[in-house]
């Protein structure tokens, strides 16, 4: 053990002695280092903002659009976009079992005014059972109900961001705004949801019975979307093709004509946005890997100098009866030593790229400790196997060569 730290202290101080040398020696695994945890972090980072921009839609959910589905996207013909009523949602509500809440959406913009203050934002035409889907609540007053829908009342519920534009530090619950000139009571304000992972206001918001939307506001006989939330996760391969089956039976598409509605499976979207991301995660961290290889070369290069510039020492050692083993001991720890001050560094300098680039590039970073580990473990590594051939060459230096040298 004694002789063990003589040999760190003798590292040391050889890497001390060529301060510069040492520097820019160790850069290359700093960079590497820090590379490799900077850019898993953005990777993951970008993996767990799809996640949950995805989650944020609701647990086991699928949607159903208008539109045939082709190879080259959504087929806008005429009336494609059109296919979608309010009683296919009705009937998947009746029919379906396994669908445990359905709602179906309409949504456009519209210039919101109170008073002399005006707000322009989404309106968007739901039934109740769109609380649960998205996970909403009510911080002050209430929801729509089944009795707003069946009278097409002129009722809304608002987001933060619209009260507080429309309404300061008041209450609007009880207060009439106007949409397209006319009035609509405000029942309640919802809870804040802040942004979504996409960037989007979810503040931004107004929420009115689907039937009034349809008929007083946007004078349309279909929906946008249907939006439903399955019981259980197994269950949803299970609903979605019964979906498809009724509403094939309810638009009369016989035989192989093709389907004028889409259903779309979050989670396996979600499976196939994830593998994109780990991949692009994997892409990321190898690129930088690369620069620790080099960093690897670097010490090799440096070490090898450094066996030469030292000839005579080993050979003085040798004749004072050094053996193989010591001088090999003695030139592995001065690399690995460079490797272990340069990862330790490159951690550091990681973690604070990582943090600067989610702190000013307004990107999200996510960094855990497998990263660190692995890429200091590797910068350790990387020292101690490019040190060996110019230990094995310093251990094999015949020491009367060695002292003859100048």
């Amino acid at each position: 053990m004694g002789m063990f730290m003589e040999s760190v202290e003798i590292a040391l101080h050889a890497l001390f002695a060529n301060k510069l040398r040492s520097i820019l020696t160790m850069l290359g695994i700093i960079i590497g280092v820090g590379a490799v945890i900077a850019m898993i972090a953005v990777g993951m980072g970008v993996s767990q903002k799809v996640t949950s921009s995805i989650a944020s839609l609701g647990s086991n959910m699928l949607i159903v659009r208008p539109g045939a589905a082709t190879t080259g996207g959504v087929r806008g013909s005429a009336g494609s976009r059109k296919t979608l009523k309010y009683e296919d949602a009705q009937a998947i509500k009746k029919k379906i079992k396994d669908a445990q809440y359905v709602s179906p959406v309409v949504s456009s913009s519209f210039q919101i005014v109170n008073g002399n203050q005006n707000w322009n934002t989404q309106v968007q035409g739901v039934t109740p059972e769109y609380l649960q889907i998205r996970d909403l609540s009510v911080s002050n007053g209430s929801f729509i109900t089944e009795n707003d829908l069946a009278t097409r009342n002129r009722v809304a519920v608002i987001g933060t961001t619209v009260s507080e534009n429309l309404f300061g530090e008041e209450n609007p619950v009880g207060h009439v705004i106007r949409v397209k000139n006319q009035p609509y009571r405000v029942i309640g304000v919802l809870e804040s949801k802040g942004q979504s992972s996409t960037g989007q206001d979810q503040d931004d918001t107004v929420i009115v019975p689907l039937t009034t939307a349809m008929d007083r506001l946007l004078g349309i006989t279909y929906v946008n979307m249907i939006n439903v939330q399955v019981v259980s996760q197994e269950k949803m391969d299970e609903v979605q093709s019964n979906i498809e089956t009724l509403l094939r039976q309810r638009h009369h598409l016989v035989g192989d004509k093709e389907n004028d509605f889409q259903v779309q499976n979050l989670t396996s979207l979600m499976a196939t946005l994830n593998e994109t991301t780990t991949m692009l995660t994997l892409f990321l961290g190898s690129i930088a890997a690369i620069s620790l290889i080099v960093g690897g070369i670097g010490i090799m290069n440096i070490m090898m100098v450094s066996v030469t510039e030292r000839t005579r020492e080993i050979g003085i050692r040798k004749a004072l009866g050094a053996t193989f083993k010591n001088i090999m001991t003695q030139f592995l720890i001065e690399s690995v030593v460079i490797g272990v001050i340069g990862g330790l560094i490159g951690v550091a300098f990681g973690i604070g790229v990582a943090l600067a680039i989610s702190k000013f590039g307004g990107f999200q970073t996510v960094i855990t400790i497998g990263p660190i580990l692995m890429s200091f473990s590797f910068s350790v590594g990387i020292g101690l196997f490019f040190g060996i051939y110019p230990a094995r060459k310093a251990a094999l230096l015949d020491p009367i060569e060695a002292l003859r040298y100048e």
